[in-house]
C-alpha cells in the first residue's frame, strides 16, 4: 500500500490527507468553525484501560469520551447486558460525557460493581464502541495464621524458607526482614527468588543469629503484612570461636563442612519450558546450592544474548530481557559453578503474542460518488481472527448496503452517496487478547476553503529556504496551484517545489523572488484563493569580529564587532562571556561596533561572543581574551648544601598567570647593620628554581625570591630561614678616599664605608694614615669607626699621601693604595695685570692679561674672571642698568672674549683670580665703548582697513635702537591664496610711524615686512598680514554697501549711539569727574623728577609698564590684539620707558603727546568717516 500524507498546521488548524492506493480520504480539520458546519460520526477519544483495578476506598470512575457532530450520546453495557444508569442512585454519567461515576459516599460495596463494561457513543451518523473494560476491586487479604516450628539444619546444607503470600489484587511486593525490622542481608549465597521464597545456597553458623520474616506490601492500601518469623538452629561440627574461623584461609574446612558441587534449587531438573507474550519482559531465574556458593552464568544456544535489552539481576541469578519479540525465542541455559564443579539448566522460551496492529483502520471521508476502503490488519501468535461490526452490530446482521463489500480484513466502498455514513468496528482476537478499533465513513460535499489568514507577510533571509503555507480544505479534495504577481502560469520546477499539503517551497530565496504569491484551491464545487507577500532581506553578517587578544592586567582592550545587516530589520547585539550573557558593568562600554573593557582584571579572561540577531537570523563571532598578570609569589623556600661561603636556595614557582616567568630575583636581608632592608643578591633565568648563592663572611642571611614576567614583578616570597656565615678579615678597603680642606688650616679625609657584606666580622673600624708628600716625615695614623677624619694645623694647600685600611676582630684588609689629597686653600693674593682690551664688534670685546705667579694663588686655580657693567648709553637721556655681570675663563689662560654687550654704550671692566676658596683682589678698572649696531624689530605694527580701497599701517619705534635710527624700510606684496604679487619697497624717515596703502583690488590680502635701520644696517623685521575683507559678499558681487539701505540705517544708529556717549562723557567731565588735570600735571612733574635724578631706579616701574596695553593699541579686523613686543631693554640692562628722536635724545613721557599731535595732523579725514568709526569701535 502506498500512502501519501499531507500535514498542514496554521494557528492550531491541522488536517490530514490520506491516499489508499489512488483513493484519497479526508479528515475534518480541528477548526471549530469548520467542525460546527460539517457532520461527523462519533469517535472515541478517551477510555479506561482494559484491566481496570480500583481502590475500594475511592469512588469509581470509568472513563469514556467521544466527539462527533452532532454531539454523541452515551450508553453502557455490563457483562454483555444493557446497564441502566438511571436505576442505580450510586451511578451517574458526567455531563456532556460518557464517563461513569460510582459514588460510595452513601455506603455500598465496591465489589458489587465488578464486571466487564463497554461504552457506546452514537449520533445520527453512527455508533462507536469502547474496548471492554474489566473492572476489579483491589484486595489485600490477611496472612493465614500458622505456627512455624524451629528450623534445624546442618551447617553447609541448602535451605529454602517459603513465603506463600496471600493472593492480592494486584499481587503484593515481597521482601524479607527480621522481627526487629532489620533488612536481611542478601548476596550470592543468600537471596530472594521471584516467587518470594528466601534461598540459602548453604547455611552458615552466623545465619542463626537472627530470625526471618516474609513481608508483603500491597499497592493500593499501602499496608505491609508480616508473616510469623522463622527461627534457625544451625548444627555445626566445630562450635569454636568464630574469630578463629574467620582468620583461617579455608573457612569451610576449618569448620568441618564438606564442600559440594552445585545443584539447582529452582528450577528443578536440567530443563524447563517458559512462555512469554510479545512486548513484555522475560524473566529467567536459576538458583543453585553448593559449598562454596556457586556463581551463575547465562548463555543462549546458537547465538549471543541481546546486549541492548539484557540485564542481569539478583547477583546474576536472574536474566531479564525487556520488550520481548519473536526473535527472542530459543533455548537459554544457566551455568552454576564453584571449585567443586558445575551444572547447567536449559530453559526453552516460546514467545506468544496477543493481537497487534499491522494496519489499523482509519476514518474515511469521501465526497459523493467517490470510492474508498477500510483495512484492518493484525498479527499475533496464534494468528488472530478478524470480525467486522457496523455501528456496534455484527456486519452480517446489519442492513444491506449495495455500495459496501466485505473481503476478509478489508471493506471496499464504491460510488458512495450521501446517507452512507456509519461507524465500523474491527475486532482482532486470539487466546491471549483482542484489539478493537473504530473507523467511521463520512460522505461530505464541501466547496474549497483556505484555512490560513488572508494577506500574510513572510520575511526571509536571502538565499535561505522558505515555505509559503496555504492550508486548505474541501470535499472532493481541491486542487491547489500557486501564481506570482498575478502571472498566468503556475509555479513549479527549478527553484520552486509544491507540496500536496498546499505549501510552496522556495529552495533558495533570491531578490527576484520577492513579490506577491497567490494560492488557488479548486474543486467541482468552486474555488478559493489567498495571497502571501514575500520580502527578501539581506543576511546579518559580522564583517569584523573580535580577535583573540593577550593583554596585561589593568590595560584597556577593545573587542570589535562590526555588523552588516538589513536596514529594515531591527538589529540586536548581545555579548556572551563563556556562553552566558555578559553583564555590562561600569568598567565596560558597549558601542555600536565593539566592546571596550577598561582596567582589565583576571576575571575578565574567557571566551567573548558577539551575537548579532534580527527577527529572521543571527550571526556570531567568538574570541578568547587572555589576561596577563604579574606572577604569583614563589613559595616553600629551602636552604640546602650549607657551606662557609655558599648555600643552595630552592623554591617552588608560583602560577605565571598566562605570562611566562622570565627571571627570578633573589634578595637578602641581614640583621646587624641594616635590619629590615632587603637588597638584590643575584638574578636567574625563569627556567630554574634552584641556585647556589655566593655568601660573605659574618652575615646572618635571610633570603626571599621575586618572580618577574612581562607584566611585572610578583610579591616577594615569604622569607627563608636564616643562615649565619662565620667571620674573616676584610678582603677590601674603603673606596672613594679623598682629602680636601674645609678651612685654610685643615684637611678632611673621607671615604665610602664597607657595607654589611664587606665587613666580614665584628667591630669594623678604619685605620687612617697620612703624611706630606715629598717629605721624609713618618706616617701619622688614627683608628676611627666613622667615615671621616680631620687633620688640623696643616700648611696652606700642600699635597698629602693618604691611606685608609679596614680592620675587624679577625684582622686587617690588604695594604691599601695611596691617594693624594690637599690641605685647605686661602684666597688668592694677586690680581691679573697688564689688561688689554680690543673692541671686536658692537657686542663683543677681546681681553688679554698677564697671569699671576702660582705661589700667589694659594690653592687650585679655577678661573680668571672678568666683572663688567654698563656705565651709560651714547644715546642721550637713556637710563641704563649698571648691574655687574661676569664671565669666567677656566684654567690658566691669558686671554678671552666678553660678549653679549649692548651696542653704542660705555662699559667698565675689572678682573680677579678665582680658586676653591673664592675671589682674589681686583685689578685696575678698564673702560671701553661699543660702536653702533643694528636695531631690534619695531615694537608692533597695526593694520587697519577703513574701506575696501585703502589699508593703513601704524608702528612703534624699536625697543632697542642700538644706535641712531636713520629710517624704516617696508617691503610688502599682495597675495590671494597661493598666488603672490611682486614685492614693493617703501622707505620712511625715523620719525614717520604711519603709512596708507592704496589697494589694487578689493579681494587680495597683503603681507608686510617692516625693519628699522641705523648707519650700520637694517635690523630685525616684523611681519604682519592684512585681515580678510569684512564683507566678502561685497567683494564677490561688487556691490557698494554704502548705497544699501540696511547699511545706511546701521550707520545712522551707530552715529546716534556715539553722539549720546560723547554727550554723557562731556557732562561727567563738566561735573568734575574722577580725572582732575592738576593730578595729571603732578604726575608728570613727578616723573620729570625721576628723570633728573640719576639715582632713581626705573626698573621699579617695569612690572607696571609691562602689564599695560601699548598706547593707541586697538583690536584688528580679524579679532586679534596687536600688542607691543614683549622684549625689553631691561633684558639688556636698560629701562623700557625711554624713546628716541632722530638724534637719539631722550623724549620720555612727551612721546605720548607727540604721537597724538602727529595723529591729529596726519590723515585727519579718517576720524570723520563713519566707516572708520566702526573699525575703531571694533
Amino acid at each position: 500500500m502506498v500512502m501519501q500524507q499531507y500535514l498542514l498546521t496554521y494557528s492550531g488548524v491541522v488536517f490530514a490527507l490520506y491516499l489508499h492506493h489512488v483513493i484519497r480520504a479526508i479528515e475534518v480539520p480541528l477548526d471549530p468553525n469548520i467542525q460546527s458546519e460539517l457532520s461527523q460520526p462519533p469517535t472515541i477519544t478517551e477510555q479506561s484501560v482494559k484491566d481496570y483495578i480500583v481502590d475500594p476506598r475511592d469512588n469509581i470512575f470509568i472513563e469514556c469520551e467521544a466527539k462527533g457532530n452532532p454531539v454523541p450520546t452515551f450508553s453502557w453495557t455490563r457483562n454483555g447486558k444493557f446497564f441502566n444508569v438511571a436505576k442505580d442512585p450510586k451511578v451517574s454519567m458526567q455531563r456532556r460525557s460518557g464517563t461513569l461515576v460510582i459514588d460510595f459516599r452513601g455506603g455500598g460495596r465496591p465489589e458489587d460493581y465488578e464486571g466487564e463494561y463497554q461504552c457506546s457513543a452514537r449520533n445520527e451518523y453512527g455508533t462507536a464502541l469502547s474496548s471492554k473494560i474489566l473492572l476489579q476491586v483491589s484486595r489485600s487479604p490477611l496472612w493465614p495464621k500458622e505456627h512455624l516450628d524451629l528450623v534445624e539444619i546442618d551447617e553447609g546444607s541448602p535451605l529454602t524458607l517459603k513465603c506463600n503470600p496471600p493472593p492480592g489484587l494486584p499481587p503484593p511486593v515481597i521482601f524479607w526482614m527480621s522481627s526487629s525490622m532489620e533488612p536481611i542481608h542478601q548476596d550470592k549465597r543468600v537471596s530472594q527468588g521471584q516467587n518470594g521464597d528466601l534461598y540459602f545456597s548453604n547455611v552458615m553458623l552466623q545465619d542463626a543469629q537472627t530470625d526471618y520474616s516474609c513481608n508483603a506490601r500491597f499497592h493500593f492500601t499501602h499496608t505491609i503484612q508480616q508473616k510469623n518469623p522463622y527461627t534457625l538452629k544451625v548444627q555445626t561440627k566445630n562450635p569454636h570461636n568464630e574469630t578463629s574461623f574467620r582468620n583461617h584461609t579455608d573457612m569451610y574446612s576449618a569448620r568441618g563442612v564438606m564442600e559440594t558441587t552445585p545443584s539447582f534449587m529452582y528450577p528443578y531438573g536440567t530443563s524447563s519450558n517458559q512462555i512469554v507474550l510479545r512486548g513484555v519482559d522475560l524473566l529467567l531465574e536459576c538458583i543453585a546450592s553448593g559449598v562454596p556458593a556457586p556463581d551463575i552464568m547465562w548463555y543462549k544456544k546458537g547465538g549471543e544474548l541481546p546486549t541492548d535489552k539484557t540485564k542481569l539481576e539478583n547477583f546474576n541469578k536472574a536474566l531479564r530481557i525487556t520488550n520481548v519479540s519473536e526473535e527472542d525465542s530459543g533455548e537459554y541455559f544457566c551455568l552454576a559453578s564453584n571449585k567443586m564443579g558445575s551444572i547447567r539448566h536449559t530453559i526453552s522460551v516460546r514467545v506468544k503474542a496477543a493481537p497487534y496492529w499491522l494496519d489499523e483502520p482509519q476514518n474515511l471521508i469521501l465526497a459523493p460518488g467517490e470510492d474508498g476502503r477500510l483495512v484492518c490488519r493484525a498479527n499475533g501468535n496464534p494468528k488472530p481472527t478478524i470480525q467486522w461490526l457496523v455501528n456496534g452490530e455484527p456486519i452480517e446482521s446489519a442492513p444491506p448496503n449495495p455500495s459496501r463489500e466485505v473481503a476478509g480484513d478489508t471493506i471496499v466502498f464504491r460510488d458512495t452517496q450521501i446517507g452512507s455514513s456509519a461507524v465500523y468496528q474491527c475486532n482482532a482476537s486470539n487466546e491471549h487478547g483482542y484489539l478493537l478499533a473504530n473507523a467511521f465513513v463520512s460522505v461530505l460535499d464541501v466547496p474549497p476553503r483556505i484555512l490560513a489568514p488572508r494577506n500574510q507577510l513572510i520575511k526571509v533571509i536571502q538565499y535561505n529556504r522558505t515555505l509559503l503555507d496555504c492550508p486548505f480544505f474541501g470535499s472532493p479534495i481541491p486542487t491547489l496551484r500557486w501564481f506570482k504577481n498575478g502571472q498566468g502560469s503556475a509555479l513549479d520546477g527549478e527553484n520552486y517545489q509544491r507540496h500536496e499539503n498546499g505549501s510552496l517551497e522556495i529552495n533558495m530565496a533570491r531578490k527576484e523572488d520577492q513579490g506577491i504569491y497567490t494560492c488557488v484551491a479548486t474543486n467541482i464545487l468552486g474555488k478559493a484563493e489567498n495571497q502571501v507577500r514575500l520580502e527578501i532581506k539581506d543576511p546579518t553578517r559580522i564583517v569584523r569580529g573580535p580577535e583573540d587578544l593577550i593583554v596585561k592586567r589593568g590595560s584597556m582592550v577593545r573587542l570589535d564587532c562590526r555588523i552588516k545587516h538589513d536596514s529594515t530589520l531591527k538589529l540586536t547585539v548581545t555579548w556572551l562571556k563563556d556562553d552566558t550573557p555578559l553583564y555590562i558593568g561600569n568598567r565596560m562600554k558597549k558601542e555600536d561596533d565593539g566592546l571596550i573593557i577598561y582596567g582589565v582584571a583576571e576575571k575578565d579572561q574567557g571566551d567573548y561572543t558577539c551575537v548579532a540577531s534580527t527577527e529572521l537570523d543571527k550571526d556570531s563571532a567568538k574570541a578568547f581574551l587572555t589576561v596577563l598578570e604579574r606572577p604569583e609569589r614563589p613559595r616553600d623556600l629551602e636552604l640546602t648544601d650549607l657551606a662557609e661561603r655558599s648555600v643552595r636556595l630552592t623554591w617552588i614557582p608560583g602560577d605565571d598567570n598566562n605570562s611566562p616567568i622570565t627571571d627570578y630575583v633573589v634578595q637578602f636581608e641581614e640583621d646587624k647593620f641594616q635590619p629590615g632592608s632587603w637588597y638584590n643578591h643575584s638574578r636567574y633565568p625563569g627556567s630554574v628554581n634552584s641556585a647556589v648563592l655566593r655568601l660573605s663572611p659574618y652575615v646572618n642571611y635571610q633570603f626571599r625570591v621575586i618572580a618577574v614576567n612581562e607584566v611585572g614583578s610578583s610579591l616577594p616570597s615569604l622569607p627563608s630561614e636564616r643562615y649565619h656565615t662565620i667571620g674573616a678579615s676584610p678582603e677590601i678597603n674603603p673606596t672613594g678616599v679623598r682629602g680636601a680642606g674645609t678651612q685654610k688650616n685643615n684637611m678632611e679625609i673621607t671615604w665610602t664605608p664597607l657595607n654589611a657584606t664587606q665587613a666580614y666580622g665584628p667591630n669594623l673600624r678604619y685605620i687612617v694614615n697620612w703624611r706630606q708628600r715629598d717629605t721624609r716625615e713618618s706616617w701619622s695614623n688614627e683608628t676611627v669607626r666613622t667615615t671621616r677624619h680631620v687633620v688640623w694645623n696643616t700648611p696652606i694647600y700642600v699635597p698629602y699621601e693618604i691611606k685608609v685600611q679596614a680592620e675587624n676582630d679577625f684582622g686587617r684588609a690588604p695594604e691599601p693604595d695611596v691617594i693624594i689629597g690637599y690641605s685647605g686653600e686661602d684666597y688668592p693674593k694677586a690680581a691679573p695685570t697688564d689688561i688689554r682690551l680690543k673692541v671686536l664688534n658692537s657686542t663683543a670685546v677681546s681681553l688679554q692679561w698677564s697671569r699671576v705667579y702660582p705661589d700667589t694663588i694659594q690653592g687650585q686655580l679655577k678661573e680668571y674672571r672678568a666683572y663688567f657693567w654698563r656705565e651709560s648709553s651714547l644715546l642721550k637721556n637713556l637710563w641704563v642698568s649698571k648691574k655687574r655681570q661676569s664671565v669666567g675663563f677656566v684654567g690658566d689662560r691669558p686671554r678671552g672674549i666678553v660678549s653679549r654687550l649692548f651696542p653704542y654704550s660705555n662699559y667698565k671692566l675689572e678682573m680677579v683670580v678665582v680658586n676653591g676658596r673664592g675671589d682674589g683682589p681686583r685689578s685696575e678698572i678698564k673702560e671701553f665703548t661699543t660702536p653702533e649696531g643694528v636695531p631690534s624689530a619695531p615694537r608692533y605694527i597695526r593694520i587697519r582697513q577703513p574701506n575696501l580701497e585703502t589699508i593703513t599701517l601704524e608702528w612703534d619705534h624699536p625697543e632697542h635702537p642700538n644706535g641712531i635710527l636713520t629710517g624704516y624700510n617696508l617691503r610688502y606684496q599682495a597675495f590671494n591664496g597661493s598666488k603672490t604679487g611682486r614685492t614693493l619697497v617703501e622707505t620712511f624717515s625715523p620719525n614717520q610711524t604711519r603709512f596708507t596703502l592704496k589697494r589694487t583690488d578689493p579681494i587680495s590680502r597683503y603681507r608686510f615686512f617692516l625693519r628699522a635701520r641705523t648707519q650700520v644696517g637694517d635690523g630685525e623685521s616684523i611681519v604682519e598680514e592684512s585681515p580678510a575683507p569684512l564683507n566678502e559678499a561685497y567683494t564677490k558681487n561688487h556691490v557698494d554697501i554704502a548705497t544699501q539701505g540696511w547699511f545706511i540705517g546701521l550707520m545712522c544708529a551707530i552715529a546716534l549711539l556715539v553722539l549720546i556717549l560723547l554727550i554723557v562723557c562731556f557732562i561727567k567731565r563738566s561735573r568734575g569727574g574722577k580725572y582732575p588735570v592738576r593730578e595729571k600735571v603732578e604726575v608728570l612733574d613727578h616723573e620729570d623728577h625721576k628723570v633728573d635724578d640719576p639715582s632713581f631706579d626705573y626698573r621699579s616701574l617695569e612690572s607696571d609698564e609691562d602689564n599695560k596695553e601699548p598706547p593707541g593699541s586697538h583690536t584688528s579686523l580679524d579679532g586679534t590684539i596687536k600688542q607691543e613686543s614683549d622684549d625689553s631693554l631691561v633684558d639688556y640692562g636698560e629701562g623700557g620707558e625711554g624713546q628716541f628722536n632722530e638724534d637719539g635724545s631722550f623724549i620720555g613721557q612727551y612721546t605720548v603727546k607727540k604721537d597724538k599731535e602727529e595723529t591729529e595732523g596726519n590723515e585727519s579725514s579718517e576720524a570723520t568717516s563713519p566707516v572708520n568709526a566702526i573699525y575703531s569701535l571694533a
